[in-house]
């Protein structure tokens, strides 16, 4: 899998999650294998692009491997001059957002909004594949609605302009990400166009990602939610596909070294007061994947308000879980 001149590891992408794909998130998910993690979207509007939020979202910091940096906007100009912004802070990747189905960010016709206007896309690629001299990509869904799929189309316009991959998430914009998501679409898209296509879209098991990746024919897959409190996700794929078997799920005294690396990266990332409250999701995330943990626990760690609490009502709660496998 290539982009650009750039060459993956392998054919595994995290997906850019707002909220969620900060440097930490990165981190763990490159640890088990991830290929490339693309950066939770920011803001092409000038008057954001030195806001607090937005420069903690394009930290890069120590960051091991490529970087790609999601922006998101509708005016040509102002995009370009973000993709010539981040590619300055040291992106390798600029990645455009045309796949959120968010409504504050729809109701400004941005992310998926901008499926409905393919002369206003083929704008913005444009300006953006000739503001930089790093390898462009975008990330689309299947259209603005259920009769209204124009995926092909719109990578069409991609391919013309000069963007390097592609990633089609296989719902549309009016679906959210309810139903099932649905892959035809992604093979007629591959089938069209000879740039590299990236499939997205209810990935969480190694026996999917193959499943897809032989039924779109798709050049790599891209997993979001699905990673959320189970990062090891990347490698039982990789396992999967290289060997065919399926990889033995982690211990709890795994599951829990890994969490508590995570909530370290997140306190010195964020420092203790922000570390500790946007630990609190992933923390949840994880536990949702364990079985036996009580409300209370749960309520207990979501009460902690500093670092040592938090991670020793986690500890408490894996020794607990521990103890009744002896038992």
């Amino acid at each position: 899998m290539r982009i650009g001149s750039y060459q993956l590891s392998n054919k595994l992408i995290v997906a850019p999650m707002a909220g969620v794909s900060d440097r930490p998130f990165r981190a763990v998910c490159k640890q088990f294998g991830a290929g490339l993690a693309v950066s939770e979207m920011v803001a092409s509007h000038p008057d954001l692009r030195r806001h607090e939020k937005t420069l903690l979202r394009t930290n890069h910091d120590g960051e091991t491997g490529l970087r790609s940096v999601q922006i998101v906007g509708t005016n040509p100009a102002q995009m370009a001059d973000a993709a010539r912004f981040n590619a300055e802070r040291g992106a390798h990747i600029i990645d455009i957002n045309m796949g959120c189905p968010a409504k504050k960010v729809c109701a400004v016709a941005a992310g998926s909004a901008l499926l409905r206007d393919e002369p206003l896309v083929q704008q913005i690629l444009e300006a953006v594949v000739g503001a930089v001299d790093i390898p462009v990509t975008l990330k689309i869904r299947t259209g603005w609605d259920l009769e209204n799929r124009n995926a092909v189309n719109i990578a069409k316009i991609a391919e013309n302009a000069g963007v390097s991959a592609l990633t089609v998430h296989g719902r549309t914009r009016a679906c959210k990400f309810e139903g099932h998501a649905e892959y035809d679409t992604i093979k007629a898209v591959k089938q069209a166009v000879n740039i590299p296509i990236i499939a997205n879209g209810d990935i969480d098991s190694a026996e999917k990602a193959v499943q897809v990746l032989q039924h779109t024919g798709a050049d790599a897959i891209m997993i979001g939610r699905a990673a959320q409190g189970n990062p090891w996700l990347f490698s039982e794929i990789e396992h999967f596909m290289r060997y065919g078997k399926v990889l033995a799920r982690p211990s709890l005294a795994d599951i829990h070294n890994v969490l508590a690396g995570h909530l370290e990266k997140l306190y010195s990332f964020y420092g203790a007061v922000m570390g500790v409250r946007i630990a609190r999701k992933h923390i949840g995330w994880y536990f949702n994947h364990l079985d036996g943990i009580s409300q209370s626990s749960k309520q207990s760690i979501n009460q902690a308000q500093t670092p040592t609490q938090q991670t020793q009502l986690v500890a408490m709660v894996f020794n607990h879980l521990t103890s009744e496998i002896a038992a």
